[in-house]
């Protein structure tokens, strides 16, 4: 290690065991703990005089961590050996995707007169350079994930060589230039080349000669060195071609070829093109981007010239990134995931049959396959780019077919770009998004482009000069450009293009491209005449069969009346998902003793962290639930014929429109029935039928069927003809189409008993059902309308009113909000997407099934098998032919616990025996209550487990006290909101005595917890009247404060007094969704803590704001640290497949702690399907994690924190044993302080006070602080006495130690076939005790520009004497979060408003992101230039003001200054910015004022107060969510109207002249801080612009002065801003 990469971290040392190498215990090594902290001279600069006392040495860590990358790798290899196999389809296996995630900053810069200049290269490193925060550093800190450079081949230096080496010069025309990764064992390398030659030859290809690349070796970090290939150029002439298209399309079949021939080798993966082509080259490697230029010598060499070039720095959350994977690919460089790639792949690999075009002369077998699941996300998608753009499609058109934008109820394209609207429809048959956050950037050398994805959730930013240059770049400010000569500047919006034709020298923006492309073929005439719409059918009118046939059916086919009562009927009833609290305590279906349908075994998977989840209420304009239904075509041929397809509104079909589809001549549907025979035995049964299906299926489609209809419909039931699972038909058919090459051909549809929840649905459409006919879930809401029962209820008004046709049409509503809410859940915005992309992961089913039936998913734990699954069916089947079968449905006890039901962990009983043990404090007590859990049924993964230890037992007084092992506890982030202010406070008191830590949950803190209690008698304190048992001393404080999407309560304050901070990514109750506290539980002291209004609903987003990529939430890291650099901060993920790749990311992005919940955690409100059906067990989350963090040299850098459903002192060591440092107790905890389990938590009607606001109910809350303190106490002793026994004397000595647990001998009801050997795998143990881990320093962001200002002695007199100081700094895009330090130091002295002095920066140049965060009142900050994303987030008071600088080319109002999401979370302050902002301005605005010249989409969104000023136009979707505050929005051409979201907002004019009055005042301040010519103009006619503006008012502010006329006369005297 080079001492310049100590750089950024002098503070933190790593103590390693001393080895004989490093015999003195004074060895430390250091480790650069930003590996988001850009090296760039400046930093070094500043570093002088911070790291001088440091030596440096190569870590034993950073060794281990090497090798076992380089292991990795062989591991890759031995899978690729079977060399048959690779041409065979392959079905996508989840595993290998999920092990490759990445995100990144890219850009590009292209000359228009398309002249080759050195310029142009070095500018792009340059921009690279300062994109280093956005990639991500392995665990040796120097290796990084991977950089790249596309540009032009550059034949004046290659020539130059040619001529060194007696070449002849190259002829431009005829040659191709490959750059290949070669393997680097000189044998290999050898038949390498000889295979490349072979094939050159046999294609006719003349190869001229090989060229070593010339690199600087010891300049690559330790881990990507040991993985570095040979690297070679090769260059060949083809001189049967002229055409490029037809050049490159050779170079492309020589380049599949060589790939296929070497499949079958054992150094088959080492060989790779980065490119080979006639027009471009690529250079990249895993290499941190400021060191690519330093790598590869020609890129330095003044003769290297290009027209463009293209830079991409990636940042994969997996640490072993391979050379191969860095990017640009060989025609995008792409930054973003895509959600749907499973999906993606299967459907690309089904279309390898039907693609034919003429272009490959019947050479299409020779160039398959076209997708990889072991590459990326990124090489799949640029690998179907490809085929499309060789087979002679343009870039933009192929972006366009793949990436498409939102365009239905698109205002600007209906309107003005009709044809643009057919493109899209033709297409969305033929090609399934590849949907997911993605900015692309692409060339093919002769044009330059780039384009967003639908939701817009990458920040892209353009800007042209007047000496024809074109910039794209994720950040403003990587590249210095001289502003008066630049003439444009803007932003890619959601789905926007812009693209750079080199060889006409034309930049065409958005829609001129789509123009272009769309008007190529008469798409409108082609849609218009062979697209059909389903229309609607009505629903029946009566029920089919009788009372008692339903009942039987019910029966037969697993209904509960749970699923009847709560579910069905409830959304009948309701036309929504029903809610329920408390978490999923009961058994995982492969674990239970009673039988589950098949949907049970599945939980569906969710975004976090490395993509984002999108909120399908308020950003439903993304999302559509359209299907088509028929044969999708040759996507390479265009023509009528593939238009022709049936379009479904939605996948919910009732009788008539399955009856409806059966007529249609066309599609030649065939329907299946799906039933297997049980009169030989079950043995094989259910196999044999499934292999009859799939042969009866293939028949079909060669037939000419275009439609499978699998159904389980049958005039009587048979007892020996059970059902087949309809779901497992359905994943078996689809699975055997594919297989086969026949999946293109026909659509499936499932017409099935076996479906009536909205999890249920997503599964059937997950695994290949285009559509669902629920037909008995549809009798079962006519039934229910008809019952007396419901009759007697309307006429009452105790339910709604609802005909039968509503209470269907309301069953199908709830079921297609549900879908849509799965699918945002995994950040997925279209329903064809979402069909066949298998985003689920199984709990409990053998390998022979997932095989068959659900090939690809990840099964960890394996389970049953067909029999086991036959004979769990039949259990269902018979009940429907037993004479003793009662006269009603049975109650399984899914959901609510009942006696005789099935087992809830979180019992009546259970509850009791704890609160007796706590109450009394009494050993005797809490051992009945141990008892009873080591009693119970098996209920969890860690129940199937036992202690086994090598070591003879001890005494208890050996093992450590029970008060140092009380300090790993926390308890769960519980909001002040869900539950009582005197339960959060009680639980906080009782942690703090214990010296363990509670969280705030969502929703800030009262600053009165903050300090301790002096004021103590008899147990109470006036200061906490409401509380009993306290003691003098107590303090109430929360150590843990969480960050939450909804940013309530998130003040610079409440930051500062935090011991660490909690960023929620997910929930266990509900991964991969918002929230919203009802009005009625927002008590006025509530509001004031939120700063909200009272009695008003307050959303919480999905996780998608400032946390929707890795990159993005490595800046909120930062940004906390920043502000309180002695807070650790904590990441909180939910148990998934693919977690340990996250928390790879995470810690890369430099948290302090990673926390994994269970999906088994608790909640006040949210859906069933949520509760029940996703998220994992946390035993294979934190055995993942740990065990992924190991494997990449990462352990260390984190505390690691598991919480779900711990009960005692087992599950501590059990969760130890599996890597743990520390044990959250969530629903337990409330349990201890009074919680007895009534699960009404949702209704704010808790019986003991525990879960309501309402005063009445408080009053009864049981608890005090002592209570839980007992149960801790009774847990630790119970740790001691297990570590006793077990022979060892602290905690520290079993973590990680998975070789004590082993299997228990248990025999389950369902399956003997459990696999428990991930959980028992070991991987070795961090180089550190978990408790120096755990005492390590905070992580710190290196030296930043705060420390500059802060170390000024004019602003420390400032600061600390409350005087004016003012001060010019330099700033650039690497310059992140700047005054957020400062801001903090104000709030740690002052509080929030207590400072009297003024602190005014001014900074001069391009800001990083969160510019200006977390400000307070008293900093004045002006900034001259622009800015990235987030400025002003969590800004609590003071003033932002951007303004350009004085000489520009381009009119300031037409051109973004400030980036995406900014304002997030503010609280008070103003900011007026002279130019545009991105998208989402103002999202969760409580109290600020802003003004800005235009926004982009979803302007004020879930704003809750405050007050907006757009003097411009605005994007799409503006006030969505929106409960509080004022927007005015300016309108000067009529447009604005439709891109208002009225859900909840009303417009109207500004006529109220308090409301005039704030208008202008605003207007006024925005031109005197900015000179803003546009607020100028405005002002001078304010006669003429006043009726031009619209004011947009939520419910909650219809009656202030701002709003309402009639306040007039009351207030005219003074008007108040009432809404600051």
């Amino acid at each position: 290690m080079a001492m310049k990469s100590l750089s950024p971290v002098p503070k933190l040392l790593l103590s390693t065991t001393p080895s004989s190498v490093l015999s003195s215990d004074k060895n430390f090594f250091f480790v650069d703990f930003v590996g988001l902290y850009c090296k760039s001279k400046r930093t070094r600069r500043r570093l002088r005089g911070h790291s001088s006392s440091s030596t440096s040495r190569a870590s034993p860590l950073s060794r281990i961590s090497s090798v076992r990358a380089v292991i990795d790798l062989e591991r890759v290899h031995d899978k690729d050996l079977s060399s048959p196999s690779y041409l065979k389809p392959q079905v996508a296996n989840l595993e290998d995707i999920l092990s490759e995630r990445g995100a990144c900053g890219v850009g590009f810069i292209a000359n228009l007169d398309n002249i080759p200049s050195h310029g142009v290269v070095k500018d792009a490193l340059i921009a690279l350079g300062c994109m280093e925060h956005r990639g991500g550093c392995g665990a040796d800190n120097d290796s990084g994930d991977g950089s790249g450079l596309m540009s032009s081949i550059p034949w004046d230096f290659f020539n130059v060589w040619a001529k060194e080496q007696g070449l002849a010069p190259f002829d431009k025309l005829h040659t191709g230039v490959g750059m290949i990764f070669l393997p680097q064992e000189d044998t290999y390398m050898q038949e390498a080349k000889q295979v490349i030659e072979n094939i050159f030859e046999k294609e006719g290809l003349e190869i001229l000669g090989w060229r070593d690349v010339p690199v600087n070796a010891p300049i690559v970090g330790k881990n990507a060195r040991e993985t570095m290939p040979n690297i070679q150029q090769v260059f060949v002439k083809i001189a049967k071609d002229d055409s490029t298209d037809d050049i490159e399309r050779e170079l492309y079949i020589c380049r599949k070829l060589i790939e296929r021939a070497v499949a079958a080798e054992t150094w088959g993966t080492e060989l790779y093109f980065c490119s080979l082509s006639n027009q471009t080259i690529v250079y990249k490697g895993m290499l941190r981007s400021e060191v690519l230029g330093l790598f590869y010598l020609d890129l330095q060499n003044e003769l290297y010239t290009s027209p463009f070039a293209i830079y991409h720095r990636r940042y994969s959350t997996n640490t072993s990134p391979r050379w191969p994977l860095a990017q640009p690919m060989r025609f995008l460089g792409h930054n973003g995931e895509i959600n749907t790639i499973q999906g993606n792949l299967n459907w690309m690999q089904s279309r390898e049959a039907s693609l034919k075009s003429s272009v490959w002369n019947g050479r299409e077998n020779e160039i398959r396959p076209f997708g990889n699941p072991r590459g990326s996300d990124s090489a799949n998608l640029d690998s179907a780019a490809e085929i499309l753009i060789r087979s002679g499609r343009t870039p933009e058109e192929a972006l366009m077919i793949l990436v498409p934008e939102a365009y239905k109820n698109h205002p600007t394209l209906s309107i003005k770009y009709p044809e643009v609207l057919d493109f899209y429809d033709y297409y969305k048959g033929q090609m399934e998004a590849w949907d997911g956050p993605a900015l692309l950037l692409f060339s093919d050398g002769k044009t330059v482009g780039a384009c967003l994805d639908r939701n817009g959730l990458r920040p892209a930013r353009y800007w042209r000069t007047s000496d024809n240059f074109v910039y794209v770049a994720s950040e403003v400010g990587v590249v210095p450009v001289d502003e008066a000569k630049v003439t444009m500047k803007g932003r890619l919006g959601p789905g926007m293009m812009i693209a750079a034709d080199l060889v006409n020298g034309q930049v065409y923006e958005n829609t001129e491209v789509k123009k272009r492309v769309s008007s190529l073929y008469p798409y409108g005439k082609w849609t218009k005449e062979n697209l059909r719409f389903l229309k609607p059918v009505n629903f029946k009118s009566s029920t089919v069969m009788e009372n008692e046939e339903i009942l039987r059916t019910q029966q037969a086919f697993g209904y509960s009346s749970e699923d009847v009562q709560m579910v069905i009927e409830s959304m009948a009833s309701q036309g929504k998902e029903p809610t329920f609290c408390m978490g999923d305590d009961i058994p995982l279906a492969g674990l239970s003793q009673r039988p589950h349908m098949l949907y049970d075994y599945f939980k569906q998977r969710f975004a976090q962290v490395t993509n984002p989840a999108i909120d399908p209420l308020r950003e439903g304009l993304v999302m559509s639930l359209e299907v088509n239904i028929g044969k999708r075509g040759n996507i390479l041929e265009l023509g009528p014929e593939n238009a022709s397809q049936v379009i479904l509104s939605n996948p919910v079909l009732n009788e008539g429109g399955i009856e409806e589809l059966m007529k249609d001549t066309y599609l030649k549907p065939k329907v299946l029935s799906t039933f297997f025979d049980i009169r030989k035995g079950v043995e094989g049964s259910l196999q044999k039928a499934l292999y009859n299906l799939c042969e009866a299926a293939d028949d079909a489609v060669r037939s000419g069927s275009q439609l499978l209809i699998l159904s389980d419909r049958t005039d009587s039931l048979e007892p020996t003809r059970p059902a087949i699972p309809i779901m497992l038909a359905v994943g078996a058919v689809h699975q055997h189409l594919i297989q086969n090459g026949l999946r293109m051909s026909a659509s499936i549809v499932a017409d099935t008993a076996q479906c009536f929840s909205t999890h249920q649905f997503a599964c059937l459409i997950g695994y290949g059902a285009s559509a669902v006919c629920p037909y008995l879930a549809l009798e079962t809401c006519r039934q229910w309308r008809l019952s007396n029962k419901t009759v007697a209820l309307m006429r009452n008004g105790k339910i709604p009113t609802v005909t039968i046709e509503q209470a269907q049409k309301n069953y199908t509503k709830a079921v297609n909000a549900g879908l849509l809410k799965i699918l945002s859940k995994m950040g997925i915005s279209l329903l064809s997407s979402y069909c066949g992309a298998q985003i689920f992961e199984i709990y409990g089913l053998g390998k022979e099934v997932v095989d068959l039936a659900f090939t690809g998913s990840v099964s960890k734990i394996s389970g049953l098998t067909f029999d086991e699954l036959a004979r769990e069916t039949l259990s269902f089947w018979v009940k429907a032919f037993s004479e003793d079968t009662t006269k009603r449905l049975e109650n399984f006890g899914f959901i609510q616990f009942r006696p005789g039901g099935e087992y809830h962990s979180n019992n009546p009983e259970m509850s009791k025996l704890l609160h007796k043990a706590v109450r009394e404090k009494s050993e005797t007590a809490y051992a009945v209550y141990q008892q009873h859990l080591a009693n119970r049924p098996v209920n969890v993964l860690r129940d199937l487990l036992e202690f086994k230890s090598d070591r003879a037992p001890i005494p208890v007084g050996k093992v450590e006290p029970a008060v140092s092992i009380v300090q790993r506890f926390c308890t769960g982030g519980m909001s002040l909101g869900a539950i009582s202010r005197e339960t959060h406070e009680a639980i906080a008191i009782a942690m703090n005595r214990i010296g363990g830590k509670s969280n705030s949950g969502e929703g800030g803190e009262d600053p009165i917890r903050w300090k301790p209690l002096t004021d103590v008698v008899d147990g109470y304190s006036p200061t906490l009247p409401h509380l009993k048992g306290l003691q003098n001393g107590d303090i109430a404080t929360s150590a843990i404060k969480q960050v939450a999407s909804g940013r309530f309560g998130v003040t610079p304050t409440f930051l500062v007094n935090a011991d660490q901070l909690e960023i929620k990514v997910a929930q266990g109750a509900k991964p991969g969704e918002g929230g919203q506290l009802p009005g009625k539980k927002v008590s006025a002291y509530i509001a004031r803590l939120r700063s909200s209004k009272p009695g008003v609903p307050l959303i919480s987003p999905p996780p998608h704001h400032d946390i929707y990529s890795i990159e993005d939430l490595a800046q909120l890291i930062f940004d906390l640290h920043q502000i309180n650099p002695n807070a650790k901060v904590s990441v909180k993920l939910v148990a998934e497949a693919g977690i340990g790749t996250v928390a790879s990311g995470v810690a890369k992005g430099n948290a302090d702690i990673i926390q994994i919940s269970g999906h088994d955690g608790g909640t006040g409100a949210s859906p069933i399907s949520s509760i029940k059906h996703a998220g994992g067990p946390w035993e294979l989350g934190l055995t993942e994690t740990h065990q992924t963090l190991i494997d990449n040299g990462l352990r260390e850098r984190v505390i690691l924190r598991v919480d779900g459903g711990l009960k005692s002192g087992v599950d501590v060591l059990m969760a130890a044993a599996m890597g743990a440092d520390e044990y959250g107790f969530g629903s337990l905890a409330m349990i201890a302080t009074g919680c007895v389990m009534a699960r009404i938590c949702h209704t704010n009607n808790c019986p003991v006070g525990v879960a309501s606001q309402r005063e009445e109910l408080r009053a009864r809350f049981p608890g005090v602080p002592g209570d839980l303190v007992n149960y801790f106490l009774y847990v630790a002793e119970e740790v001691r006495g297990i570590l006793a026994q077990l022979g060892y004397s602290k905690l520290d000595d079993i973590i990680g130690r998975t070789e004590l647990l082993k299997p228990r001998d248990i025999s389950l009801v369902k399956t003997q076939h459990l696999d428990l050997s991930y959980l028992l795998s070991s991987v070795g143990v961090p180089s550190m005790s978990s408790t120096e881990i755990r005492k390590q320093e905070v992580h710190t962001n290196g030296p930043v520009l705060d420390d500059d200002i802060l170390e000024d002695p004019l602003v420390k007199d400032a600061i600390e004497n409350e005087k004016v100081v003012d001060k010019t700094v330099k700033i650039c895009n690497i310059d992140r979060a700047a005054c957020g330090r400062v801001a903090g130091v104000i709030a740690n002295k002052y509080g929030d408003t207590g400072f009297a002095g003024q602190v005014n920066l001014t900074f001069l140049g391009s800001a990083g992101q969160s510019f200006g965060c977390f400000l307070i009142p008293g900093m004045n900050i002006r900034l001259i230039g622009e800015a990235n994303d987030y400025v002003g987030k969590g800004m609590a008071g003071g003033e932002i003001v951007v303004t350009p600088v004085d000489k520009i080319g381009f009119v300031p109002e037409e051109a973004t200054i400030v980036g995406n999401t900014c304002l997030y979370g503010a609280t008070g302050g103003q900011i007026f910015a002279r130019g545009k902002a991105g998208e989402r301005f103002a999202v969760r605005n409580s109290l600020a004022e802003a003004v800005v010249e235009g926004t982009g989409d979803h302007c004020c969104e879930y704003m809750t107060g405050g007050c907006v000023v757009v003097l411009g136009k605005v994007g799409r979707n503006v006030a969505a969510g929106m409960t509080g505050g004022l927007a005015y929005l300016l309108d000067e051409d009529d447009t604005l109207l439709p891109k208002i979201n009225r859900e909840i907002v009303k417009i109207q004019r500004v006529t109220a002249p308090a409301g005039e009055l704030q208008l202008k005042s605003l207007i006024e301040a925005h031109v005197e801080k900015t000179g803003s010519s546009k607020g100028e103009a405005i002002l001078k006619e304010w006669e003429k612009y006043l009726p031009l503006f619209w004011q947009l008012v939520p419910p909650s502010e219809e009656d202030t002065p701002e709003a309402s006329a009639a306040y007039v006369r009351t207030a005219t005297g003074e008007v108040t801003f009432q809404s600051a």
